[in-house]
C-alpha cells in the first residue's frame, strides 16, 4: 500500500487551551502559528504518524502581559524552549469516526505521553480540487508534570492558576500530491 503524506492547514486549523482562573472561571488561550503533519498508509488514518509543533512565542490569551508572563520563565520560558512538540505513537479507531491518539508530548525539557480523543470530521475536496481531511482533538493534561509549576497564591490563599490545562484542537490536514517522475 502507497504511503500518503498529509500537511497541516494553518488556515483551516487552529490550537486553543483552557485553564482556571482563581478556580472560579476559565482563561481560553491560543497559539497562533504551528505546523504538523501524518504519514499514513494509503487514505486511511489507522496507525497514522502524527508530528506537530506549536510556537510558543505565537501564544495569545488574549491580554498582552498575561501572554509575556507565560513566555517567560515562570511558565515556558520561551527564549530557551521556543516550541512545544508531540510525536504519536499510536493511532488507534475507537468506533466508526473516533480515534485514541498517543504520543510523547514535549514542553520545555519535559517529555512525557499523552492520550488524546480524536473525532475525525471526514473528508472532502475543496474548490482547488485538493483533498482534506478534519479532525477535532481533545484532552487534558497537568502543567506542572511539564514543569509548569508557577502557583502564584494571592494574599487571601487563593491559587491564581489551575493546575489542568483543557486541550482543544481542531486540524485540517491536505493530502499531498506526489510529484511525477
Amino acid at each position: 500500500m502507497a504511503t500518503t503524506n498529509w500537511t497541516l492547514d494553518p488556515m483551516h486549523s487552529e490550537v486553543q487551551f483552557k485553564v482556571k482562573h482563581l478556580v472560579i472561571s476559565t482563561v481560553t488561550g491560543n497559539f497562533k502559528k504551528f505546523e504538523g503533519s501524518a504519514v499514513t498508509e494509503g487514505d486511511t488514518f489507522e496507525d497514522a504518524k502524527i508530528n506537530f509543533t506549536l510556537d510558543v512565542n505565537s501564544i495569545d490569551t488574549n491580554q498582552e502581559a498575561r501572554d509575556q508572563h507565560l513566555k517567560a520563565e515562570d511558565f515556558f520560558n520561551a527564549a530557551q524552549y521556543p516550541n512545544i512538540k508531540f510525536e504519536s505513537t499510536s493511532f488507534k479507531k475507537a468506533s466508526n469516526d473516533t480515534y485514541k491518539l498517543q504520543g510523547n508530548l514535549t514542553v520545555k525539557d519535559v517529555t512525557k505521553p499523552v492520550t488524546l480523543d480524536v473525532e475525525h470530521g471526514g473528508t472532502a475536496t475543496d474548490f482547488y480540487g485538493n483533498l482534506k481531511a478534519g479532525f477535532d482533538v481533545t484532552g487534558k493534561i497537568n502543567r506542572k508534570e511539564f514543569g509548569l509549576t508557577w502557583d502564584g497564591v494571592t494574599e487571601a490563599g487563593s491559587i491564581v492558576v489551575g493546575e489542568d490545562i483543557k486541550l482543544v484542537i481542531s486540524v485540517q490536514f491536505a493530502k499531498q500530491v506526489e510529484a511525477a517522475a
